[in-house]
């Protein structure tokens, strides 16, 4: 059956190394975890058992792009599979959530963020599903190298939903990250297949150069080139823009790539690079994870990857066909604080973590939670605040109970009247009280739940469902804004102070952890060792040669990362910078937000001054963290 199925609808005579105890194990009943290199065939490990189980197969994916490069190549081989998100309008919608209720969806993708939409989970709830997938599901790990804390919240998702069966997939994970992912999936060792990290074709090379050599070696590669698929990826969105303008200059044709464009350029730069009309990308990581190029010949690294991780993800974009492919990486350590910044940046200060856990001490009742501003009043960017909440959830302080939209607001196409009388009995008198307790501005209703519940104890759940109904058969147009958490306090017990000093403790732990990530990079590089044996020691692979033959310390070329010394740091003139950037908060500042203005990182305090307009914004942007924190301590405290 399996066989029949492969040829049939894959066109494949036989499976892969891995795929086949993966694919076993799911038939059996049985939950798994496949830990391919990327390119090797994860996806088929689900997108077969899928066509042989019963029950719909619900993939979640954190990239939309992924998503949609998945579904155009399910839909190549005739296999029905669709996608929620935000991008479709009502019919497409409304057209896809019902083939999935009538089982003529076999695969539904969606981001993770797409289960904190109540609509959705009051959907979904309705749905036999078979099996849950979670891509790239070391996202999950606290010691992942991209950790999502909504990960965390997905086997609360799988209980919820009654879902049998948990696949999780990933091609970067180390053994620590795999014990991890699996213990909180509770999913045994021996359903766990990991195959090789090394790739005989890919030939891993590093260039030592300094800032200013970098461009001409950059020309040099691509002009060597010229004729074949490459990308080039860097650090910021600026350097992209910046890199593509001096290669034009120079009469090599290029394009950008990176999260500042709009979805319809990114579209456009993706097809091109696709069918050829482009050969060169110059991109940040966004560009990648929804890329099944055969043909990548080359992959260059302007600027170091963020981690060992990274790294292996992004260089196992070429080759995919068997054929020779280099991955060259042009290194030094002048801008390495651009890596480091990002980690700094999502470091609350103990302050910030004093601020949050007092709001929920002095809550009574449920604690409901605006991120927007929560990460504004407590100035914790978004990302951390949420792993805060769920650290505060695995301490066992707070339980989510569920989320919701704070404002529900719909516009009639049918009339209150057309509406109501499409029902009868108690059903009428339910419809009828949701429209005599809906607030009429000129042509849009809000719905008040309180009022419903008052007038004819109508819960938010009923409620919803209804309005729901009555879009999906066209009857209204309707609207939800506004998303807010709610949690149960659970324990106030701990003194607060110990709290604190737990959770600070966790962010500095994690930030030593990122910044070790980056270090063990740099070890990498320089290593004497065969790259690609280290490389595939690193994932735990043992079964990879000792010296490949074909990497640049196999050619006898051991690097050493060059560094450009900053001048020294004049005190006096670091004052006049941050005294502007002090005198305009309104409350005390610590050494850390102060040395994050200075370094140029962006922060809800620093976007609600303006900080960015100051004169000292960034003036420190190319030194180490560490180096701006110590003197900035010494002047605040003298």
């Amino acid at each position: 059956m399996v066989n029949d199925i492969l040829r049939k609808h894959f066109g494949f005579e036989a499976l892969r190394d891995g795929q086949t105890q993966v694919i076993d194990d799911i038939l059996k009943g049985r939950s798994a975890a496949a830990i391919f290199p990327t390119g090797s065939g994860k996806s088929l490990c689900y997108q077969l058992p899928a066509l042989l189980l019963p029950h719909l197969t619900l993939v979640v994916s954190p990239l939309l792009a992924l998503i949609k490069d998945q579904l155009e190549f399910l839909h190549s081989k005739g296999i029905s599979a669709a996608s929620i998100d935000s991008s479709q309008d009502k019919e497409t919608l409304v057209e896809i959530m019902q083939q999935v209720r009538n089982g003529q969806i076999k695969v539904l993708m969606i981001s993770v963020e797409r289960f904190k939409n109540e609509r959705f989970r009051q959907f979904i709830s309705q749905v036999p599903i078979s099996m849950l997938v979670v891509d790239e599901a070391h996202c999950i790990s606290e010691w992942g190298h991209n950790f999502r804390p909504d990960y965390l919240k997905l086997p609360y998702y799988r209980e919820l939903f009654g879902i049998p069966q948990v696949l999780l997939l990933t091609a970067t994970a180390t053994p620590k990250v795999i014990n991890d992912m699996c213990r909180k999936f509770h999913i045994g060792q021996d359903q766990v297949t990991v195959t090789g990290f090394y790739r005989s074709n890919l030939q891993l090379q590093v260039v030592s150069c300094s800032q200013t050599e970098k461009f001409f070696n950059l020309q040099q590669i691509l002009q060597s080139c010229s004729k074949v698929p490459v990308i080039v990826y860097v650090t910021l969105q600026k350097t992209a823009e910046i890199l593509v303008a001096r290669l034009e200059k120079v009469g090599i044709a290029a394009a950008a790539y990176h999260a500042g464009l709009s979805m319809d350029q990114r579209n456009s730069v993706q097809r091109q690079f696709m069918d050829g009309s482009v050969g060169c990308i110059v991109a940040t990581i966004a560009f990648g994870m929804g890329v099944d190029k055969a043909d990548i010949r080359k992959i260059i690294h302007y600027d170091l990857p963020k981690s060992i991780e990274n790294y292996s993800q992004e260089i196992g974009r070429a080759g995919r066909d068997g054929k020779p492919a280099v991955c060259i990486t042009l290194a030094n350590t002048e801008n390495l604080h651009v890596l480091e910044n990002f980690i700094y940046g999502d470091t609350p200060d103990r302050e910030s973590i004093e601020y949050v856990v007092g709001e929920i001490y002095a809550c009574q009742g449920d604690w409901e939670v605006l991120i927007n501003n929560l990460s504004r009043s407590s100035n914790i960017r978004q990302l951390p605040l949420r792993t805060l909440l769920v650290y505060l959830e695995l301490n066992e302080i707070i339980e989510s109970q569920y989320s919701y939209f704070g404002d529900y607001r719909f516009k009639l196409i049918d009339s209150e009247n057309e509406i109501i009388q499409r029902f009868d009995g108690e059903r009428r008198r339910f419809v009828e009280t949701i429209f005599q307790c809906s607030t009429k501005a000129r042509t849009w209703y809000s719905i008040d739940f309180d009022a419903i519940w008052n007038t004819y104890n109508g819960d938010r759940r009923r409620v919803i469902a209804a309005v729901d109904y009555f879009y999906e058969k066209g009857w209204l147009e309707l609207e939800s804004k506004q998303i807010t958490e709610v949690y149960k306090i659970i324990n106030r017990d701990i003194p607060k102070a110990t709290l604190i000093d737990r959770l600070d403790q966790l962010f500095v732990e994690r930030e030593r952890s990122e910044i070790g990530r980056i270090k063990n990079m740099l070890t990498f590089f320089e290593s004497q060792q065969c790259l690609s044996h280290s490389l595939a020691d690193y994932f735990a692979d043992k079964n990879a040669p000792k010296a490949c033959g074909h990497c640049s310390v196999c050619d006898d070329r051991v690097i050493q990362l060059q560094a450009r010394p900053q001048p020294t740091i004049v005190a006096a003139e670091m004052k006049t910078l941050i005294t502007p950037f002090i005198q305009s908060s309104p409350d005390s500042l610590t050494a850390k937000a102060v040395t994050r203005f200075l370094c140029g990182i962006t922060t809800p305090l620093s976007s609600k001054l303006k900080a960015s307009r100051m004169d000292g914004f960034g003036k420190y942007a190319e030194y180490p963290f560490a180096e701006v924190h110590g003197k900035v301590a010494e002047l605040m405290a003298i």
